[in-house]
């Protein structure tokens, strides 16, 4: 299964819910969520669909199983996806701030082809009816969590103790004064005793974001250098995200060139404790600064950059590719994206128009393979696609199986995160040591 192949003619995913894809290692399963459009094959009876394909990783063989029919067409409503330790899946879903429902159904054991009913929690009583978006996964202290944007569309957590059976409203992680559309955008990574994170501070549309690090340990969260910001998490009031590290501040220079309306791309733990992260920042200085915060600005040049934290360690930062210009016109922070390999920090799967190797700008967004001896601070680059005649977009890796690499992505045309006509591909190859 080296050559990348269609496992699903209609799908594409955003990039603030995990995991979007899992292996089984022992049924040899990959699970993909998508949300399916009315563009692509399908079209209006199809739209919205939330969909899994789940791959046969032995025979090849794929199957999408729908979970919920004509949900809304809207990449955003991607399911995160848990093996439980009964060998059941669970996934999780909601809306994109159009109600208050976050949504969950649970597999039969082993198999994710077979799904129970469809269950709910309601935020309503929390969030005075403005709406939930995103689901992330993840065990802390012996608990299950759910992640979701929210209370004040600030960054907030359901909690489970049955695994994803029942769950109710842990509290907010962050709060802050909303400006614009939402306030922070995180991404999380996890280890059962330990949940780290890097956020912003608002979309980067309407405010010159910085990023910063921080993480969950023992109830309390924590700056990067173990410094408790609240020592109650998620329990009553909670900090402004400007009170953890600044890992890329808005307005930081770079060669000279100062870069701004940073937002947050990916995020993940080595097996000895340290991290990496890609952050994304535009190269980007109108004459009139208000123009940045235009609804249709266009940006030109954005940059993705690298992070790396060694155990007890500080953020060593660096500048990784070309982006290329905004991805949609009204939405002109959208890029290709990057994807880390979960099992190999110094490996990252590249989204760009822009060839990371000379600098040439290509017709379409290309997949190229980037990896350092440096912990960032040099790469060299593999190209994994070439000469596409459309756009190939928002890469993944799937964990769950470390002696292979299951790289997806979609490619097709993108003209919104509601519109879309785009194939999900994939490339499974062993893991080389």
């Amino acid at each position: 299964m080296g050559e990348p192949r269609v496992i699903n003619d209609n799908g594409a995913w955003c990039w603030f819910q995990d995991e979007r894809a899992l292996v089984d290692p022992v049924g040899q399963l990959l699970v993909v969520g998508s949300i399916a459009a009315p563009e692509g094959p399908g079209g209006a009876e199809r739209a919205g669909n939330v969909e899994l394909t789940v791959v046969d990783l032995r025979s090849g063989s794929s199957e999408v199983v729908v979970l919920h029919e004509r949900f809304e067409a809207d990449d955003h409503d991607v399911p995160a996806l848990w093996r439980r330790t009964d060998g059941r899946w669970l996934a999780v879903y909601t809306k994109h701030k159009t109600d208050d429902l976050t949504r969950w159904r649970v597999s039969a054991p082993g198999d994710p082809r077979t799904w129970g009913p469809e269950r709910t929690f309601d935020w309503s009583e929390f969030t005075g009816g403005r709406g939930v978006t995103y689901s992330n996964l993840h065990e802390l202290d012996g608990r299950l969590y759910c992640f979701a944007r929210a209370v004040n569309d600030d960054p907030c957590a359901l909690v489970s103790d049955d695994e994803g059976d029942t769950w109710s409203y842990a509290g907010k992680l962050f709060t802050r004064p909303k400006v614009g559309y939402v306030n922070g955008y995180t991404r999380y990574v996890s280890t059962p005793t330990r949940v780290d994170l890097v956020t912003t501070d608002h979309h980067p549309r309407d405010y010159d974001n910085s990023i910063y690090h921080g993480y969950l340990e023992a109830g309390a969260l924590h700056r990067t250098d173990g410094t408790v910001v609240d020592p109650v998490a998620l329990d009553g009031e909670a900090p402004s995200q400007v009170e953890l590290t600044t890992v890329l501040a808005a307005g930081s220079k770079w060669d000279g060139e100062p870069m701004t309306h940073c937002w947050t791309i990916d995020i993940r733990r080595g097996a000895d404790g340290s991290l990496a992260t890609v952050l994304l920042a535009r190269h980007d200085t109108p004459e009139n600064p208000e123009d940045a915060f235009a609804r249709q600005h266009p940006v030109p040049d954005h940059r993705f950059f690298y992070g790396r934290l060694a155990p007890g360690g500080k953020w060593q930062v660096h500048h990784l590719a070309k982006a290329g210009a905004g991805l949609l016109i009204h939405e002109n922070d959208y890029t290709g994206l990057v994807a880390i390999d979960p099992y190999d920090l110094d490996s990252l799967y590249v989204s760009t128009p822009v060839d990371p190797r000379d600098g040439t700008v290509l017709a379409h967004h290309e997949i190229f393979h980037a990896r350092t001896a440096d912990a960032g601070a040099t790469w060299t680059w593999t190209p994994v696609t070439e000469d596409s005649g459309t756009d190939n977009l928002r890469p993944i890796v799937a964990p769950g199986d470390p002696a292979r690499v299951p790289l997806l992505w979609f490619r097709g045309g993108m003209t919104a995160s509601q519109h879309y006509d785009c194939e999900i591909v994939l490339r499974d190859t062993p893991r080389q040591r």
